[in-house]
């Protein structure tokens, strides 16, 4: 079976954009007009360690997810170009990955858990188009600075943005916008995002005022690097729409210019339920940062009520109050990124499903499974009442599979008990695996992927590597990766 080796100089997903690539460089040149698709507004959705097992799992307890019914379906490979623990002083640990192989993968549950990714190089992956080492954030094997999504946006005049239901500094939002040697740089990577990068949104959890219960904390704060500091955090509130410049701990820090006029635009911070969902219609802001009133997650940390297990069904323990979905963010982070009328990119992540499944929570992983099919619904929703599928591409995928989650042991099928009745499920790890993971994308241009699928899976048929996806609206949108 082929396997991919980083070594070499290309992959065949490569080669496979330049072919497309060269072809419309000849129509164009020939004096007829290029076909190759374009569209106004790219949105890409993960789920945080959601694997096929996870979707399975959701679609027997609540029914078919939205996604069971795209007219492009496919399997990616995750592998990093380098796997391990990264150790910033001493990268020896790391070896280069051996890839995937469709045929020990189906043989050897051992396999599986050997040469995985995790978050960070996989939102690397995801958003610059190259592999790289394990934990880092943005950067490539020899620690080049790579051009992510956000940037490739912000470059030809559209929005861009990212949503997220964990730490808005966390690997996963960080890698598309952020550039660091490691993901644990909570606040490096805070700082980057917020007066480094030109986002126009940025959406996600971290508030150091409150716990994971979403309770306020008097005087306790938590750590507070998720949003850079606490003394920067409480001016960016206090000059909430206003202020540009400011000094904590004689260090300056600017905002930046996100629409081209030279004049460095404030961010807007809003934190409460009600200003998120103000914010879902009619005029926005220009630039938002929204950090919900809660801590690490919006509903996966919070404590176990008296009767629930880690085996027990979803929503046994009542939600954190006060907290606004997913869903709820994700509408209002569209209406402030839809304002360009050249359209825009963001990065929508359901995080703490990956988040439930190292915690082996049935339950739980259920519970965000739903958050994150209702933010996938809303998507949808928004696309068919104010875009069309015509000058929209959205692409859902998982970053990993996490859990290595079946019916029993490995490979043994999930068994379905019926809707709103827990389906026969078994936790066989607490960590990632390097399993295929799903692919569902419509609207225009997402026909291409297809083409992009050099190997075959036994089980899950064709299938691309996951650095393809970015590869595609780099190419898409005039700007091939290139190696």
């Amino acid at each position: 079976m082929m396997r991919f080796n980083l070594n070499k100089l290309g992959t065949l997903t490569t080669a496979c954009l330049l072919i497309i690539n060269c072809l419309c460089s000849m129509a164009q040149n020939s004096g007829t007009k290029s076909s190759f698709p374009k569209p106004k507004n790219v949105i890409i959705m993960i789920g945080d360690g959601m694997g096929y097992n996870c979707v399975k799992a959701a679609d027997y307890f609540y029914g078919p997810m939205q996604i069971e019914s795209f007219p492009l379906k496919v399997a990616a490979a995750t592998y990093p170009a380098k796997s391990g623990s990264y150790d910033e002083k001493d990268t020896t640990k790391l070896n280069w990955a051996a890839g995937y192989n469709p045929a020990l993968a189906w043989k050897d549950s051992l396999y599986l858990r050997k040469d995985f990714t995790e978050s960070a190089a996989a939102a690397t992956a995801l958003a610059t188009g190259r592999k790289t080492y394990n934990n880092v954030i943005g950067l490539s094997v020899t620690y080049d600075t790579l051009k992510n999504l956000c940037e490739l946006a912000k470059g030809i005049g559209k929005s861009a943005g990212v949503i997220t239901s964990v730490p808005f500094s966390h690997a996963t939002p960080a890698g598309f916008v952020a550039h660091n040697r490691s993901r644990t740089h909570y606040s490096e990577l805070a700082e980057y995002m917020l007066f480094r990068s030109r986002c126009d949104l940025i959406m996600g959890c971290g508030n150091p005022e409150f716990d994971d219960r979403g309770r306020k904390l008097d005087g306790a704060w938590k750590k507070s690097q998720y949003v850079a500091d606490s003394m920067l955090w409480l001016s960016l509130k206090s000059g909430s729409g206003i202020q540009t410049s400011f000094i904590v701990k004689d260090k300056i820090y600017e905002v930046t210019d996100v629409t081209g006029d030279k004049i460095p635009d404030p961010w807007t911070v809003i934190t409460s339920e009600k200003d998120f969902r103000k914010l879902m219609y009619g005029k926005t802001p220009k630039r938002v940062l929204g950090v919900p009133e809660v801590y690490s997650t919006l509903q996966q940390g919070r404590a176990f009520g008296k009767n629930e297990t880690k085996n027990s069904p979803p929503f046994t323990t009542p939600f954190n109050p006060d907290l606004p979905t997913l869903a709820e963010m994700v509408r209002g982070g569209l209406n402030v990124l839809d304002n360009n009328p050249k359209g825009f990119f963001v990065m929508i992540e359901g995080g703490a499903i990956d988040w439930a499944n190292h915690d082996n929570q049935k339950g739980r992983m259920l519970e965000e499974m739903k958050s994150f099919s209702e933010a996938i619904d809303t998507v949808i929703n928004w696309v068919n009442k104010f875009s069309s599928w015509d000058e929209t591409l959205l692409i859902i995928t998982a970053d990993h599979e996490c859990g290595d989650l079946w019916g029993g042991s490995t490979f043994t099928q999930v068994k379905d008990k019926g809707k709103n009745v827990m389906p026969e499920l078994k936790f066989n790890s607490r960590d990632h695996t390097n399993a295929l993971v799903g692919v569902w994308a419509k609207g225009r241009g997402s026909e291409m992927l297809k083409l992009m699928a050099g190997e075959t899976d036994p089980v899950r048929g064709a299938f691309i590597q996951n650095t393809a996806i970015p590869q595609l609206v780099f190419m898409m949108w005039g700007n091939p990766v290139t190696f």
